[in-house]
């Protein structure tokens, strides 16, 4: 059901634990008008699946999975062991999470669990035992899902003897760790491993390797809990995909990307915060991330990389602690721009929203006032819109590459930064909104990842860099590649240490510069840069070395000196960008370095606010054409537009708000695409 021309899959996840059976007949009715054809069941559902230890209630379940069946709505079945049930924490106390100043946390609400308490992994293997005992071979199931987004960490003593194995495995003995850590810093050298704790609340500043140690810790640990249970259920019934929801954000400790050989379909809940047209630019980035991801477990080379918009709100944006509700037509085309991206469907949290508990005020496909609603009138519509372009498959068209790195994000927290405003998701977002807004197609990569057939690649406040990581740069470059490297990009090694000699450190011969200073700006505050545009916070004293001047700063005690810079390197170009420009200079910059570069946006002549996304296989390409604006837009491009069955011979006429879905003239548009993202 997942592999290519497999159509797309509508839904979210159905929580029928929370209503009576007659509510059960009108959802799989009113699933039905909106053609609805996958829910999630289960995610929440432990203690009603599991009152008291060892005796599982499943009646209710049966009924549920039947009628879905029944009714040709197939389910991703959860193992709900995101949220114990009370008798769990009441008798296994010591698997509830302690924080890091040592408090124990208590029952009440979701992920109240340790992950590395031998008594809460038992009980998750046990559910999930039970589960698919029982539901491996029914007709409904067409993907388990482990788990609801795991990140939850703790402090408590399973964890540090957990964590003290881990680094032994790591790093082979206390001599190693403590060059990792640099800990003849204060006095932190060890001469036991019982002296090792987890990074707990301490008097001032942590060790910054201690911490990013913890991060990678956790994400294996929850890793093997995830496969755990994913073992189980495959050894029920090997044809069924398993997967688990990845939750985005830099309180995460999952390197998602570390995660994605370890599912079959990578799945993600995505939720923009920005209330204006940045929802888009979130979008977009989110789907780029999860595509850049599903390549590391998308088995052959050049097979379409799989993933699914496992979440997302239908209605509203949470921003700031307010629920801002979406306009008509958004939640369609952030719909439409997963798909455009690779998104095997569109999934929503939640189905129904409930009368009572934490989050009865999410949004839902069938909200508190019920179907008669704009809310579920547009599910309605977006069923119908997936059906009508459920023919479109291959690869994203992707002339540039972002890196993305999670323990850069996580290094960059550490609290002894120069600013507390460094921030490598940020970076990432600042680059790819650039490029987004530019209409050039990008993928997001991992250092180490083939680069053959990208025209440029962007390294965003990469901050740790391995040997391995440096020479993958330099070969790119020697090659013919054309690189953008940002500030913060190679300080320091795999192990948060700074690299000596001057910055950027890894990257200081290929990017022909020596940063002597960093200049971090202060809120609000701005440098002045000679081609009009303006940098905000950070700025760098850089010297030329072998590097020519594109751009110098151009007010304040680092007048005169480079600010962007550009160096050959082999056979290729490198550019250097010392501060973070304003969103209209990024823009121009990324243009002109791309365009050097020989690549070219993916609607050259679409207008501004259209965003432009090319999916191809052979023979044939779909164009995606969504108006972001309030007004209407003529595109130039030709075919059929899926959506309304209109054929285009030179233009597309789009509504404010609208979008289009062009299976395009031909094989789509002449010449070199760049690489073709999954």
């Amino acid at each position: 059901m997942w592999g290519d021309g497999a159509g797309l899959r509508y839904g979210g996840d159905y929580n029928p634990e929370q209503w009576p059976a007659e509510v059960w007949r009108e959802d799989v009715a009113l699933m039905r008008r909106a053609r609805v054809n996958l829910v999630t069941v289960g995610v929440f559902a432990w203690s009603r699946l599991e009152p008291e230890p060892g005796r599982y209630t499943f009646d209710w379940l049966d009924q549920v999975l039947d009628l879905l069946h029944d009714n040709g709505i197939s389910v991703a079945l959860a193992t709900p062991t995101a949220s114990p049930p009370p008798w769990f924490s009441l008798a296994h106390p010591d698997a509830l999470p302690v924080t890091a100043d040592g408090v124990r946390l208590h029952h009440g609400s979701r992920d109240t669990y340790c992950a590395a308490a031998p008594a809460y992994r038992a009980a998750a293997r046990r559910i999930a035992a039970a589960l698919a005992d029982r539901y491996a071979h029914h007709p409904a199931l067409a993907l388990w899902h482990v788990h609801n987004e795991y990140g939850t960490t703790c402090h408590c003593p399973h964890t540090a003897r957990e964590f003290r194995r881990w680094l032994a495995d790591r790093h082979g003995d206390l001599v190693a760790l403590n060059a990792a850590w640099a800990t003849s810093f204060w006095s932190q050298h060890y001469t036991d491993w019982a002296q090792v704790d987890t990074p707990r609340a301490t008097q001032y500043l942590a060790n910054p390797g201690h911490l990013l140690d913890f991060r990678r810790f956790w994400s294996d640990t929850l890793l093997a809990a995830y496969a755990e249970q994913r073992d189980l259920l495959r050894a029920a019934k090997p044809a069924i995909p398993i997967t688990t929801n990845h939750v985005l954000g830099d309180w995460v400790p999952v390197d998602h990307a570390r995660w994605a050989a370890e599912v079959d379909l990578v799945a993600i809940d995505h939720y923009p915060d920005a209330t204006d047209g940045g929802a888009e630019e979130q979008t977009a980035l989110a789907a780029d991330l999860a595509r850049g991801w599903a390549r590391h477990g998308a088995g052959d080379v050049g097979h379409p990389a799989r993933w699914l918009l496992m979440e997302s709100a239908p209605n509203q944006i949470h921003s700031g602690g307010r629920m801002h509700t979406k306009e008509p037509g958004r939640m369609a085309r952030h719909s439409l721009s997963h798909v455009a991206r690779g998104s095997r469907g569109a999934m929503f949290f939640q189905w129904r929203a409930p009368a009572g508990g934490a989050e009865r005020f999410h949004s839902a496909l069938v909200p508190h006032a019920g179907p008669d609603t704009r809310v579920f009138r547009e599910a309605v519509d977006l069923g119908a819109t997936l059906e009508r372009i459920s023919e479109v498959d291959g690869t994203v068209d992707a002339a540039v590459a972002i890196a993305w790195d999670a323990a850069s994000g996580w290094a960059l927290g550490h609290p002894g930064m120069p600013s507390p405003r460094l921030d490598h998701r940020d970076e990432v977002s600042a680059a790819h909104r650039a490029l987004w807004r530019a209409g050039f197609g990008t993928d997001i990569v991992l250092p180490g990842d083939r680069l053959d057939g990208y025209r440029l690649l962007v390294l965003p406040a990469l901050y740790l860099a391995s040997d391995a990581t440096a020479d993958w740069v330099r070969a790119y470059v020697d090659g013919g590649g054309h690189l953008l490297v940002t500030w913060l990009s190679g300080v320091a090694d795999e192990h948060a240490r700074v690299r000596l000699g001057g910055h950027p450190g890894a990257f200081r011969e290929v990017l022909g510069v020596r940063v002597e200073e960093f200049h971090p700006l202060a809120d609000g505050e701005t440098v002045p840069l000679s081609d009009a545009g303006t940098g905000r916070l950070w700025a760098e004293t850089v010297r030329l070395a072998g590097a020519e001047p594109v751009a110098s700063y151009a007010g304040g005690p680092l007048a005169g000196l480079p600010a962007v810079t550009r160096h050959r390197s082999g056979a290729g170009t490198a550019w250097y960008l010392s501060t973070r420009p304003d969103d209209a200079t990024y823009r121009r910059l990324v243009t002109r370095a791309a365009r050097a570069a020989g690549a070219t946006p993916v609607c050259p002549a679409a207008p501004a606010g259209v965003e432009a996304v090319r999916r191809r296989a052979v023979g044939a390409s779909w164009l995606f054409l969504l108006n972001h604006t309030d007004r209407p837009q003529r595109v130039p491009a030709a075919g059929v537009d899926l959506l309304t069955g209109a054929t285009a011979d030179t233009e597309v006429h789009l509504p404010a708000g609208g979008a289009a879905v062009l299976r395009e003239t031909g094989a789509g548009r002449p010449g070199d695409p760049g690489r073709q993202g999954g």
